[in-house]
């Protein structure tokens, strides 16, 4: 007899690279990667009877493609979980503005709430420790404080990246620099299963160890990483491209899950 240990049977994640698992290559699972949210099902798996997930996030998607590519077709699954982040690909560009995004945001929550599911939202990273994005740190945190009201008006659960302190170390990210790697995907479903109050058997600081690194190592990464990385991003945003313009959701239909191989 299996024993059930949360009250949940239709999981779907929606949002962009961070949901679909981007940074966490796992080619055993549909589209290739797998990421917190494929790790947060596996969990929600165990223990119960015809548990259901989908995942409709993609890679580079705005928060507006997000409420009209997603939003339906997640509503259309009738989940009693959502888990949505959303915003951050609009966030890091120049000249947005965090609380129209949230705006946006609060539109797709209340949308999504209308079913009355749990909806687990997130808040985006305390950017502090990265080179890269420390200057757009103050716009983050005024994000997240517009987040946090909408959490508290739609009752809905928040998974604090911003006090996630362990990923705030650039060695839980991969070599872009933008998107986690396999240890802070896992690190960052710890934080999902513990706002969702469910037990489960993933430790910290698995499946890897940190690596150590020097400064100079530090140094040459950095201009490795602009010449791979940073020019072909900021080719994109003048032609107005996409990471996610010809990739479809890697698990579109709510179906049982099975671990990788």
């Amino acid at each position: 007899m299996v024993t059930q240990q949360h009250p949940w049977s239709r999981y779907v994640a929606i949002g962009d690279s961070f949901t679909e698992g981007i940074g966490d290559p796992e080619p055993s699972v549909p589209g290739g990667h797998r990421g917190w949210a494929d790790r947060v099902a596996e969990e929600l798996a165990q223990g119960t009877e015809d548990f259901a997930y989908a995942n409709l996030a993609v890679r580079g998607k705005l928060i507006q493609q997000i409420i009209d590519e997603q939003l339906e077709p997640a509503v259309a699954l009738r989940p009693d979980l959502i888990t949505i982040s959303a915003g951050g690909n609009d966030v890091i560009r120049p000249r947005t503005d965090p609380d129209e995004i949230a705006a946006r945001f609060e539109y797709a929550i209340e949308r999504l709430s209308r079913d009355h599911a749990t909806i687990v939202l997130f808040t985006g990273v305390d950017v502090g420790f990265s080179p890269v994005f420390r200057g757009i740190r103050g716009k983050v945190a005024i994000y997240n404080e517009n987040l946090r009201t909408i959490a508290a008006k739609y009752d809905c659960l928040v998974a604090d990246q911003w006090a996630l302190t362990a990923i705030q170390d650039q060695r839980m990210w991969s070599p872009d620099r933008l998107h986690l790697n396999s240890l802070g995907h896992h690190t960052v479903a710890r934080m999902v299963l513990s706002a969702l109050n469910v037990d489960n058997d993933l430790e910290p600081l698995k499946p890897e160890p940190l690596p150590s690194t020097t400064w100079r190592q530090a140094r040459v990464e950095d201009l490795a990483w602009a010449r791979e990385y940073l020019v072909p991003w900021v080719v994109r945003r003048i032609r107005h491209q996409s990471s996610g313009d010809l990739v479809s959701p890697k698990r579109p239909d709510a179906g049982p899950y099975s671990l990788p191989d």
